[in-house]
């Protein structure tokens, strides 16, 4: 197995070569052009990356969420949905990455195989990055009109979310 994992990428390099040669196309034209291209589309979506990081630092950085959370934690308490995971499941649409490091410090807080821990790797697992897909991808498109698109997302997202507390609470 070790073996076959060194040599997929050569033989995939050496099967497109091969097909390009057959077909008789100019290899490194392609390749260029590629390249350019991708340098073209970095430099196009960079506008819409830093616009998504410098809102994801002022939430995180403002403490809204914490001020916010302590307003609803009787609200919580009485659904049994332990507040400890409600940061993760608020930033979950908006930052992949954040929410990465949020189920991370409650991996070290409370562990990998606690209930917390199985339930932020599963509310991972069944959501997406709504926001962020919608702000950078349809941004980089041009497509303006993301209203549809967006509440079908957050209502997925939190279907997901609630699915994921119901069955980690029913099956752990």
């Amino acid at each position: 197995m070790i073996l076959f994992s060194k040599l997929i990428m050569p033989i995939i390099i050496i099967t497109i070569i091969s097909y390009a040669f057959f077909k008789k196309n100019n290899i490194y034209e392609s390749f260029i052009k590629g390249a350019k291209e991708g340098v073209e589309m970095t430099i196009n979506l960079f506008p819409y990356i830093l616009a998504m990081i410098f809102s994801i630092n002022i939430i995180v950085k403002s403490n809204i969420i914490n001020d916010f959370l302590g307003l609803l934690k009787p609200l919580f308490d009485i659904l049994r949905v332990p507040i400890e995971i409600i940061p993760m499941a608020i930033m979950r649409p908006v930052s992949g990455t954040a929410t990465l490091a949020l189920m991370n410090d409650i991996f070290i807080q409370y562990g990998v195989d606690s209930f917390l821990g199985r339930l932020a790797s599963t509310i991972q697992g069944s959501t997406d990055t709504t926001i962020y897909i919608l702000t950078l991808y349809f941004g980089f498109v041009g497509i303006n009109k993301i209203r549809y698109a967006m509440w079908v997302g957050l209502a997925a997202d939190l279907i997901g979310i609630v699915a994921s507390i119901v069955v980690v609470s029913l099956v752990f």
